[in-house]
């Protein structure tokens, strides 16, 4: 197994609304200096912050399925499918932009989010109709065993169904002294985003071994089975777990760097 630990340098970047939002990318649009473009079918990783109250306005999507992942405060969402909706910490909203659709994003000060896309065939999802659905915190299994919290946001138990993109997601909590032990399978790449704590240290397949930390993208990708384990011994640690197929059956966007 091959560990990359990518710092918020080798990460894109960019501001909104005058600097009163700024993200961090893990995957950016071309140019925005993210070293990593895309894995597989996961096309962009955006962890936005609001310094103070601001948005963005009305602009369009069309074909990819967009996540958006409340982590603190509250931020409205307007779309021209007529919705009004609030993404509060722990929610999920899913836009599948389909034949296309627009929204706009108003957020107060200290709203913190993702927003992760995930790009399916577009030749066929640009003939699909776009929706949108909010699914609340409460709806997300969670299961806590020595030390670990898991929630798994796209994967089983998850009430999110409709997604035609192929991704698992989980929101992982882990206490001092704690492992948590994600399984993989050949040609599945597993991607993790630190977001709380100062660091931890990750082994893959019980050889390859790396240091993290806050902010730091960490991309694992494998040709055989095994496991990645992640522990930390110092501050509880919080990350964001996102695994995905290295390789689709289906052509991908030309994104560049």
């Amino acid at each position: 197994m091959n560990i990359q630990v990518l710092g918020p340098p080798l990460q894109g970047k960019e501001e909104f609304d005058g600097g009163a939002i700024h993200a961090q990318k893990p995957l950016g649009f071309s140019g925005q200096g993210a070293v990593t473009v895309r894995l597989g079918p996961l096309f962009y990783w955006a962890w936005g912050h609001a310094g103070k109250a601001g948005g963005i306005g009305f602009h369009p999507h069309q074909g990819f399925e967009i996540l958006s992942y409340g982590i603190r405060g509250k931020g409205l969402h307007r779309d021209t499918l007529g919705t009004e909706s609030y993404l509060e910490a722990g929610d999920i909203q899913l836009m599948q932009a389909g034949s296309g659709l627009q929204h706009a994003e108003s957020v107060d000060a200290g709203f913190e989010s993702f927003q992760i896309w995930l790009e399916p065939y577009l030749n066929d999802a640009v003939k699909r109709k776009p929706t949108y659905e909010l699914f609340k915190h409460e709806r997300f299994p969670q299961s806590n065993q020595d030390g670990v919290n898991i929630k798994t946001i796209l994967g089983n138990g998850s009430p999110i169904h409709q997604l035609v993109a192929d991704a698992r997601m989980f929101d992982v909590e882990i206490e001092p002294g704690a492992s948590y032990i994600h399984p993989i399978v050949p040609k599945r790449t597993f991607a993790a985003l630190a977001i709380r704590g100062a660091g931890g240290s990750i082994v893959s397949a019980g050889q390859d071994t790396a240091t993290f930390e806050n902010k730091d993208f960490v991309i694992v990708q494998s040709e055989q089975e095994g496991e990645v384990s992640i522990r930390t011994d110092g501050e509880k640690l919080r990350i964001f777990v996102i695994e995905v197929p290295t390789e689709v059956e289906y052509p991908l966007y030309k994104k560049a760097r």
